[in-house]
């Protein structure tokens, strides 16, 4: 086909920023139908649509009317988290491929019959995880398999953004945050430090994660905030918050490999997503974006490692992967430095060809399940629990 015909459902602050940002540029794209719970979301989106086409969309706030349209081939959900799989499993029942925005599952169940719905259709099915398209996790990942790492050990990444002022303001803005940091505690938002990690460890190709154990600490930072912030909702001063400023996980993989995760959204902090790869000859640390490897330092440089720091741009120069060698000659596109562009392209090109999506629905579950599973080991006192094999053991063989 030559445009794939787009149904967008889900038009809050992602999918509203993704279709203007986006979508409505891309010529292999071909917005159809759009859609939100909220009116006043809806009409933005089908007014973005037809300034830019010059002929308005079908626009509805039931996102059933949208999926079962003869003139939509795929379904983007950027909606709120809990209705991500339920809205993917009907739209590929309708044989609608299906782009699914991130964020953590609900329950193991809802990941098994997501994987289940799609191997009946066999619909194509991409999990939109931005974060494995960013340059340097590329770029790492390029490193560790041509062995500049050596064997990998242990890889760490986190989600550490500062979002207080968003779930404090989640009333007022309609935000899905809100309720579950009153309702929830557990690792709740996993996939964009652990998707480039699984990438980097070969899950669910090779190698595939076992248990994990989560830790989670006390609940205060909402509660300081509204306390200090009159423009917020007052009540959230006193509320009872059930998710933890910060939660730890800690994972066990097949290949002998570990993997640490790091929740921390409701303190002051600067961004990031702590990206660390650990192995017997180097190790690349997002923190202070430095590459350290045995063949290029000595001993004595670890004691004066504050002098490199930012070094992994001299790195980028000569391993940039294959992937961003081509984005950047012909631009980058959409937000968060470009990610946002290449993981789009690769969803629509794959279902335009018909050739497999890169991220899979076993991607996606294995990577989604980490949240109701953390969920589970706090609620046990940090007791461990294992993690499925979405495969059914294909994991051994899947390249």
């Amino acid at each position: 086909m030559e445009k794939v015909r787009t149904a967008v459902v889900g038009l809050g602050c992602r999918g509203q920023a993704i279709l203007d940002g986006l979508l409505l540029g891309m010529d292999n794209v071909q917005v159809t139908a759009v859609c939100d719970s909220y009116e006043d979301r809806t009409e933005n989106g089908a007014c973005s649509v037809e300034r830019a086409y010059g002929k308005r969309p079908f626009a509805s706030t039931d996102y059933r009317e949208v999926i079962s349209r003869s003139d939509v081939d795929a379904v983007l959900i950027l909606s709120a988290w809990e209705s991500h799989v339920p809205i993917a499993i009907e739209a590929m029942e309708q044989g609608k491929a299906v782009g699914m925005e991130v964020g953590g599952a609900y329950s193991v169940d809802d990941c098994w019959r997501l994987v289940r719905s799609q191997e009946r259709t066999g619909a194509p099915f991409m999990f939109l995880e931005n974060c494995c398209y960013g340059q340097k996790e590329m770029m790492v990942l390029r490193m560790v398999r041509e062995g500049l790492f050596g064997q990998v050990v242990h890889c760490a990444g986190g989600y550490c953004h500062d979002l207080r002022s968003e779930v404090a303001g989640g009333r007022e803005n309609r935000h899905y945050r809100l309720r579950n940091y009153l309702n929830r505690n557990c690792e709740n938002y996993p996939t964009h430090e652990l998707g480039p990690i699984a990438q980097v460890l070969d899950i669910n190709r090779g190698n595939r994660m076992l248990s994990l154990v989560s830790m989670s600490s006390m609940a205060a930072g909402i509660n300081d905030y509204a306390a200090r912030h009159p423009e917020v909702d007052q009540n959230l001063a006193t509320a009872r918050f059930c998710q933890g400023d910060v939660v730890n996980t800690l994972i066990r993989c097949a290949g002998g490999q570990t993997i640490s995760l790091t929740l921390d959204t409701t303190l002051p902090r600067p961004y990031s997503r702590c990206f660390t790869v650990r192995g017997t000859r180097g190790m690349y640390m997002e923190d202070n974006d430095s590459v350290y490897l045995d063949t290029d330092f000595t001993e004595a440089d670890h004691w004066t490692w504050d002098k490199q720091w930012g070094n992994a741009a001299r790195y980028l120069e000569k391993y940039q992967h294959p992937v961003w060698s081509d984005y950047l000659k012909n631009g980058i596109r959409g937000g968060h430095g470009g990610m946002d562009g290449l993981v789009y392209d690769a969803f629509f090109e794959a279902v335009r060809k018909g050739e497999p999506c890169p991220i899979d629905v076993y991607d996606a579950a294995a990577w989604m399940c980490i949240t109701p599973l953390s969920e589970q080991s706090i609620a046990m006192g940090s007791h461990p629990v294992a993690i499925p094999d979405f495969t059914g053991g294909a994991w051994c063989a899947r390249k």
